[in-house]
């Protein structure tokens, strides 16, 4: 349910975009390609033991660069983080969530707070539980519900999650410009150490009834934790990064920063009592995994985790370990710099003679690559070509007729020579006769996902292009986001990567005209108007609304400035002595729900 995140490579995937022993090897065609199918839950025989409940349960982050430890859902931009900091959550993939959610995500009563939306006031009212807590015993307030909100439209924010979605509250788009200290739009009508906020809009949205969308944000902060930090100070801060408090099942015992974080039951939970007395998350590489799930140093991987699919079946064939999964929320994804941000507008400027601006270039490439072929043999059917930027679990506005980039390298030819790029030699040039060099922009992965890396360049290659990885080798991940969240940069030209959405589809928070996360900088008035007929007012009619999001992915893989690469499933190994796990999107208590039958794994 978490708001949109990046992800580390194209092959390695949930995150925010990875499980029983159901697994049972059919096909399901999904769209560009076919994948196995799996059970969402698993539960290992026999009965929960005192001796296993009072051990510790091991959560493997499969990653190869350090979380950078940023705790609040509002600041982070990384999905690893939600990872390392999710048991002060109630859901997995969630920290500090507001919602209880039924199985299309869909907000329903019970969890943190309710929500209430009137389409004729144009409000939204949300009310806080009477037994809401922090894990410090403070009470969570009216306050707490509207702080994510100044933190994201602060001028001076570190965070990456505005988009003029947020405009749509009354006052938002002032506070954003920096011409009002507060957002006139949201209300306490018991006051802000009350229960219950109200925001105003401007205009509603079909969005809103379900967590993760881009208007009603879906965590809170702790205000008073925070009061006297400056917003622009608040990721770097040791009450966000050593000391931060939850309102979740777990309360944080110790951060190992980048490497892991250590949990213990938070008293003052309101909702299920925790079952396991002590939990870790651990960072493991993506080529030592396997080894370590085989000598038994976990019990499964966490939710947003980098896992290649290249080691499915061997994590598959591990006797003392099921395998659950569904869906991904997450797509890799290619992404070509085609401009810049503007740091006085905020808003993502296209470049007129930039470097990859030519929109038969950006298509070739994509031509050129052979998917299909690189995912039968590395994906194991739990990653698989994606043919458009919404990912299937989003069934009801996923267009599985779109048939994507198909590999055709005659046509991936064509278009450069009517473009003008000729060949002289072994390269082609561009359209005015200058030399051509396009950099790479990529992750360091496992070795099977830095083949595929090795395989695009020389499918580049033989189209006649000179495409060579930026620093001549893959980057380390934060680094890689580090380059790319550059207003301007000319570095990477192209880059592979890959998104955690959130569970609601709406892409406006990654290639929005405002959107920080658009690191390729593509902004068009059609791709605008499109991504607003989304949730306009029409799009409360779900025919019209899936008829907008079809055009939409239509018209991205067109302009192909971004470009799908790969689906997945979320799978993970559970050892058999853990019981309750469950990847289901209904599962309101994921860590409450879990127990152990023995002490250590078996």
């Amino acid at each position: 349910m978490s708001k949109k995140k990046w992800l580390t490579a194209g092959i390695a995937m949930l995150s925010v975009m990875t499980l029983a022993a159901c697994s049972n090897g059919k096909s399901s065609e999904s769209g560009a390609g076919k994948h196995v199918s799996m059970s969402a839950t698993y539960s290992g025989p026999g009965k929960a033991t005192t001796a296993g409940n009072n051990s510790t349960l091991k959560v493997a982050e499969v990653n190869d660069a350090p979380f950078t430890g940023i705790s609040s859902p509002t600041l982070a931009s990384n999905a690893e983080d939600t990872d390392a900091f999710n048991p002060g959550g109630n859901a997995q993939g969630t920290v500090d969530g507001l919602w209880n959610v039924g199985k299309n995500w869909k907000i329903v009563d019970g969890g943190l707070a309710n929500q209430k939306i009137d389409r004729k006031a144009k409000t939204v009212t949300i009310t806080l539980r009477k037994d809401a807590k922090w894990s410090n015993g403070a009470k969570v307030t009216a306050k707490d519900v509207e702080y994510p909100y100044e933190i994201i439209g602060n001028k001076d924010t570190t965070s990456q999650q505005y988009s003029s979605d947020f405009a749509a509250i009354k006052g938002m788009a002032a506070y954003h410009a920096g011409k009002a200290k507060t957002i006139s739009g949201i209300t306490f009508p018991d006051g802000q150490n009350g229960r219950t906020t109200v925001i105003h809009f401007s205009r509603m949205s079909p969005s809103m009834k379900y967590a993760g969308n881009s208007f009603v944000w879906t965590t809170v902060e702790p205000y008073e934790y925070f009061k006297g930090i400056p917003i622009s100070k608040l990721a770097a801060s040791s009450k966000v990064r050593k000391n931060p408090i939850f309102t979740g099942p777990y309360k944080l015992d110790k951060v190992v920063q980048g490497e892991s974080t250590s949990w213990s039951p938070n008293k003052y939970y309101y909702g299920k009592k925790p079952q396991i007395k002590h939990i870790t998350i651990q960072v493991v590489s993506s080529n030592n995994f396997v080894a370590a799930f085989k000598s038994k140093k976990f019990d499964f991987i966490a939710a947003n985790s980098a896992h290649p699919s290249s080691q499915y079946t061997k994590i598959k064939a591990l006797k003392d370990y099921g395998i659950a999964g569904s869906p991904a929320l997450s797509y890799g994804y290619f992404g070509f710099n085609v401009g810049h941000m503007n740091a006085k507008t905020g808003l993502n400027v296209m470049d007129k003679n930039s470097k990859m601006g030519n929109k038969n270039l950006r298509q070739a490439m994509m031509y050129a690559l052979n998917q299909d072929q690189v995912y039968k043999k590395f994906g194991n059917g739990v990653s698989w070509r994606a043919n458009t930027l919404i990912p299937p679990a989003f069934k009801d506005v996923y267009d599985a007729k779109n048939p994507g980039f198909q590999y055709n390298m005659k046509k991936a030819k064509s278009l450069l020579d009517k473009a003008g790029y000729k060949k002289h030699g072994k390269w082609r040039t561009d359209p005015n006769g200058k030399k051509l060099t396009i950099y790479f922009g990529v992750m360091q992965s496992s070795a099977a996902t830095e083949s595929i890396y090795q395989n695009d360049l020389q499918q580049w290659h033989k189209l006649g292009l000179n495409v060579k990885m930026t620093g001549g080798k893959p980057m380390e991940m934060n680094s890689f986001y580090s380059t790319l969240q550059k207003p301007k940069q000319n570095k990477i030209d192209i880059f592979d990567a890959a998104w955690s959405t959130s569970s609601e589809p709406t892409p406006t928070q990654m290639y929005g005209v405002d959107a920080p996360f658009n690191m390729g900088h593509f902004a068009t008035k059609k791709n605008t108007e499109l991504l607003n007929s989304l949730n306009n007012n029409q799009a409360w009619n779900s025919s019209y609304r899936t008829k907008q999001y079809k055009k939409w992915q239509k018209y991205m893989n067109t302009e192909a400035a971004y470009a799908p690469d790969n689906f997945t499933l979320n799978w993970s190994p559970v050892n058999k002595r853990v019981k309750g796990y469950s990847a289901a999107a209904d599962n309101n208590e994921f860590w409450s729900n879990l127990s152990l039958t023995a002490a250590n794994p078996k």
